[in-house]
This record gives structure tokens, C-alpha cells and sequence, in this order.
């Protein structure tokens, strides 16, 4: 078997997702965390060019799911660097 860039591309992105997955679930990994957040969205990027790269025809569900993966992993983190910055801006100084 012939592997381009785009299949480890794939695999890669396949391993990440799980891997995030796995860490959660093993509590090492917080869900509205960065690490979780990128490692899904990174993961799902990866699929994702696996799919756009890999030939025809195209697998249209598979890649709205990714698309999908991502704009939401995207929001975790906005939302997640909003809430960061609340917290900081409500910490009282001492006396």
C-alpha cells in the first residue's frame, strides 16, 4: 500500500481525536481546556484534507462532520479564552 501525505495526514488527525477523547475520559485532559480544545481541531483538520486531498468522489458527510468538528472546537476555544479573561478581570487585588 501507497501512503501520500494526505493519508498520514488523515491518520494523524484520526489519532488525535482519539487520543483527546481517550485523555478526557481518563480525566487528564479538561474538556473547555486549550490542549482538548486544539488536539480536536487539529485532528479534525487533519481528516479534513485527508478527505478534500484524497481523491473522488467526495465524502460529503464525512466532511461536513469535520467541518462541524472544527467551528465548534473553534468556539470552545474563543469561549473558553473569553471566560479565562473574565476571571482574571474579576480577581480583587489584596489589601
Amino acid at each position: 500500500m501507497n501512503f501520500t501525505w494526505h493519508d498520514w495526514t488523515g491518520y494523524l488527525g484520526v489519532a488525535l481525536v482519539l487520543l483527546a477523547y481517550f485523555l478526557l475520559q481518563a480525566h487528564k485532559l479538561r474538556g473547555q481546556g486549550l490542549v482538548y480544545q486544539l488536539m480536536n481541531v487539529l485532528g479534525a483538520l487533519g481528516v479534513l484534507l485527508s478527505l478534500v486531498f484524497g481523491g473522488s468522489p467526495m465524502n460529503w458527510p464525512a466532511f461536513l462532520m469535520q467541518v462541524a468538528w472544527i467551528a465548534i472546537g473553534v468556539f470552545g476555544m474563543v469561549r473558553g479564552a473569553a471566560l479565562r479573561r473574565d476571571a482574571r478581570g474579576r480577581v480583587r487585588p489584596g489589601p
